[in-house]
């Protein structure tokens, strides 16, 4: 969330997330599952479908911890967080550190969320600046 620009793993996948961002940016919370979320969805109907691998729930758990951590709260499933302007700004300079991005060794997007994070996260979808200035929408699983 914090550096989707608009790329993705299949242009489904892209229009379900550019969708999702638009959401919250309008003010929409976020529920915590455990397992594929509604980002997930376009990409669960393949046999060997990514999201349920032991690794990305590996990579959930540790993200969810280092934010948990960072705003000192128990991010777990059922939880919800509504991105606001500056819980955002606030993600986004400790990712931009590097303090909260430990879940992402390896992951395949490393390089684009840098080059995000580098551009101070100008063009990211989800726009922080867009949040606050709205209306909540009815709660969602992104």
């Amino acid at each position: 969330m914090l550096t989707f620009v608009g790329e993705g793993y299949t242009p489904a996948f892209t229009a379900n997330y550019k969708r999702i961002a638009e959401r919250l940016s309008l003010g929409e919370e976020i529920e915590i599952v455990s397992g594929p979320d509604d980002i997930c969805a376009p990409l669960l109907s393949g046999a060997a479908a990514h999201c349920h691998n032991a690794s990305v729930g590996i990579r959930d758990e540790a993200a969810a911890a280092a934010v948990g951590r960072l705003v000192q709260a128990d991010v777990r499933e059922g939880v919800r967080i509504l991105p606001d302007t500056m819980l955002l700004r606030r993600l986004r300079r400790n990712f931009a550190l590097g303090t909260i991005r430990n879940a992402c060794g390896g992951c395949e997007w490393g390089e684009l969320c840098s080059h995000v994070a580098d551009g101070g996260f100008k063009a990211a979808l989800v726009d922080p600046r867009e949040v606050s200035s709205r209306p909540r929408t009815p709660q969602g699983k992104a």
